[in-house]
């Protein structure tokens, strides 16, 4: 039995949110934790399925800040590291007046980039039912050895994987560079988690069908794809379809996508992996995707990501 619901790997940041100024013209920044790996993480462990997470943070006040955010939240932080000279890395966030946002990232050459294969607490791999994992962690190196290496590692430990590509065009070279890394881990991938944009942009299909059918002959067991305002279409071995999300008010979609992808997870936590395999029926995948929506629309209504991030109960309250 593994002790582990979900470890997930790669980047954790400090969001800088905009506030309003003290005074006309200026512009102050609020700090949030973020990242979204670590946000996964915690959005698994605020629905009650044990997790941990796997990065590295500047030896820096900001990096004290999220090691003891994700304690405050149950994670397990064994494979946090700290980097002695390199920063924590940043993010500014800018928000539209419907709350969809952007980010300016402030990363080069700072700790989440700098994490070694060497670093790789491989017990806690090992522990873990599912490994989760994105694209951040794949821009440069030495992180991409270490993603490589962890994403074997979880392999040879019998986990599922579970991966999000959140592209961010402004962090590689050029969309070729970013296909030619992401496409290879996709053969290796159980769960994916794309949204609308990005799964034409994997598949070159239009439609969320047929973008999901190529990506299932990759291998993958189980796609999802987040519609925004409109809900989430899931597809499976055995079935496919639509669910609506919930309505709600929209403040800041930062957090979004991981919290959909966390209850998801923590959802899918609870059956075995050969049955998620081998295709789950179509009553389950609605209701996981339900459960998923719910998760969003809590957290959008919320500044910051991982503040944002409902709990258990509140998710029970929201099905009422």
């Amino acid at each position: 039995m593994k002790k582990t619901g979900v470890t997930a790997f790669g980047e954790i940041l400090v969001d800088m949110l905009p506030e309003p100024g003290l005074k006309p013209g200026s512009l102050c920044f609020s700090v949030h934790a973020g990242g979204a790996p670590a946000n996964v993480a915690v959005a698994v462990a605020r629905l009650g399925v044990p997790s941990a997470f796997i990065g590295k943070t500047g030896n820096d006040a900001f990096g004290e800040y999220l090691r003891k955010t994700l304690e405050e939240n149950g994670v397990d932080v064994r494979g946090l590291v700290a980097d002695p000279k390199a920063p924590t890395t940043e993010a500014l966030v800018s928000l539209t007046a419907a709350g969809e946002r952007s980010f300016s990232f402030y990363r080069t050459g700072c700790a989440d980039t700098l994490f070694r294969t060497d670093e790789l607490n491989t017990a806690v791999i090992a522990e873990s039912k599912i490994f989760h994992f994105g694209s951040l962690s794949m821009t440069e190196e030495p992180v991409l050895s270490a993603t490589r290496f962890a994403v074997e590692t979880a392999r040879k430990s019998g986990c599922l994987i579970s991966f999000d590509p959140n592209y961010r065009p402004t962090l590689w070279a050029g969309p070729e560079e970013a296909r030619s890394r992401i496409e290879p881990v996709l053969e290796h991938v159980d769960i994916l988690k794309v949204s609308e944009e990005e799964a034409e942009w994997l598949t070159g299909e239009k439609t969320v069908e047929k973008a999901a059918a190529a990506l299932k002959a990759r291998g993958i067991s189980l796609v999802f794809v987040t519609l925004g305002a409109k809900g989430a279409f899931f597809s499976g071995k055995k079935a496919e379809g639509s669910v609506p999300s919930p309505d709600g008010r929209c403040v800041d979609t930062t957090g979004a996508g991981d919290s959909f992808f966390g209850a998801v997870l923590a959802s899918l936590n609870r059956f075995g992996n050969e049955d998620i395999k081998e295709g789950l029926d179509r009553e389950t995948l609605e209701k996981i995707t339900q459960y998923a929506n719910r998760a969003a629309t809590l957290t959008v209504g919320r500044k910051g990501a991982i503040p944002a991030l409902p709990s258990k109960e509140e998710l029970e309250i929201s099905a009422k």
